[in-house]
């Protein structure tokens, strides 16, 4: 969902880094191969992670949700020298296709791949982090935040897609729906608590940028 008009939504792309081809191919498969691609981080939005990474040169990265491994690839582009990003998902039928693109990018030695739990594998990770992006299933937000708080290094940044979830979070809300009902948590749990600062902006689906004090 844009909550952008469409023209002025346009524009902004157009007049936005385009993605490398890599990301094109990547993005491609995806849609041709995988269940649910509209999952994808998606070009306008993996710009917007490539940046971010560059201007701060992270040294440590955590992902929380790798899907066919768009967003880590755009993660990777602004890792220090000697960066790394440690990248979870539940989905092992996704490895062979992160693997296929994380070998073709020049990034392979820099990722390094979980499957399972993120709840049960971030208190195994003995690493502090410069960023973190939490795209996963949106009913353990408030988990993750409080596994990865942690593990940040002053300064850090913690970057929460999907936190405006399609224009739910100020709708009617159903009682029934857990992933709203905990993400209308999460953005108020991340605007008052005091440890970090936070700005949520309305790109696509919404990203939470919160800086560690």
């Amino acid at each position: 969902m844009h909550f952008l008009p469409e023209k002025i939504d346009n524009y902004a792309v157009a007049h936005s880094q385009e993605e490398p081809k890599i990301l094109h191919e990547l993005t491609k498969e995806t849609w041709q191969k995988v269940l649910n691609p509209r999952m994808l981080s998606g070009a306008f939005q993996g710009r917007i992670l490539s940046m971010i990474t560059k201007i701060i040169q992270p040294k440590n990265i955590l992902e929380i949700g790798t899907y066919t491994g768009y967003s880590a690839l755009c993660l990777a582009e602004g890792l220090s020298s000697e960066g790394k990003i440690i990248t979870i998902d539940k989905n092992e039928e996704l490895e062979t296709l992160q693997n296929k693109y994380f070998e073709k990018s020049g990034f392979r030695n820099k990722i390094t791949q979980f499957v399972g739990n993120a709840i049960e594998i971030i208190p195994t990770i003995d690493e502090k982090f410069d960023l973190v992006f939490i795209d996963a299933d949106k009913s353990n937000y408030i988990n993750y935040f409080h596994l990865i708080i942690d593990k940040m290094n002053s300064g850090g940044i913690i970057l929460s897609d999907n936190v405006l979830w399609s224009g739910k979070v100020v709708a009617a809300l159903d009682p029934k729906d857990t992933d709203t009902k905990v993400l209308l948590a999460y953005n108020k749990m991340m605007n008052e608590d005091t440890r970090i600062e936070t700005i949520l902006l309305p790109i696509r689906d919404g990203l939470t940028i919160s800086r560690v004090i």
